[in-house]
């Protein structure tokens, strides 16, 4: 029987708009695949979002892919948290499987800057019966640790837990721990899958 559910943040509680944010800087073309390959679709930036190093170390980490591009590179740095959103419906969503005796919580692959640069942007925390990120923990999905930190933390039973990630890599690593995962794409589509589960 489920109990609890688990919600990635980035792309179900809240936008990662990290594309909006460079063309909004004004890059475009060879500047705009650069600046993304040096720094949100690197391998750095799994570090980032762990967070065990230091902000400094990984800009130069950024920029060294790409060294041509630092000042753009620095740009981006300077608004990365502007990538992040709140979706509108996040607040009500959580509000409601609270009001139906669900505990909620968050498991969130998030660096400890960018969480600086956005709590505004995810004041649905508060309404979250706990929250576990990345940066906390030095951990990140999908590695089993994380998963297990947070079942340990607030004494969870995987077989009570379902959770969303819109990540597949994600839910197939919550799956081998035996708690219910659903890969996300929609609010409505999730509320159709946890249906099927019996969480209505």
């Amino acid at each position: 029987m489920i109990k609890n559910i688990i919600f990635d943040v980035g792309k179900v509680l809240v936008a990662f708009s990290w594309e909006r944010v460079l063309h909004s800087l004004g890059f475009a073309g060879a500047e705009f695949e650069a600046v993304a390959d040096a720094t949100v679709r690197s391998e750095l930036w799994n570090e980032y979002d762990r967070s065990r190093i230091s902000d400094e170390e990984l800009l130069a980490g950024f920029i060294a892919h790409a060294p041509e591009w630092e000042p753009q590179i620095r740009r981006f740095w300077a608004h990365v948290g502007d990538t992040i959103s709140c979706y509108p419906y996040a607040h009500d969503w959580v509000q409601g499987w609270r009001d139906k005796g669900y505990g909620c919580y968050i498991l969130s692959n998030y660096a400890r800057r960018t969480y600086e640069m956005t709590r505004e942007q995810l004041s649905f925390e508060k309404r979250m019966n706990g929250a576990l990120y990345s940066f906390q923990v030095q951990q990140v999905k999908p590695e089993p640790e994380i998963y297990q930190t947070l079942l340990s933390r607030f004494q969870l039973l995987a077989e009570e837990c379902v959770f969303l990630d819109d990540n597949e890599k994600n839910v197939i690593a919550a799956r081998q721990l035996g708690i219910q995962a659903i890969l996300f794409t929609t609010r409505e589509a999730a509320d159709e899958a946890l249906a099927a589960l019996g969480v209505k």
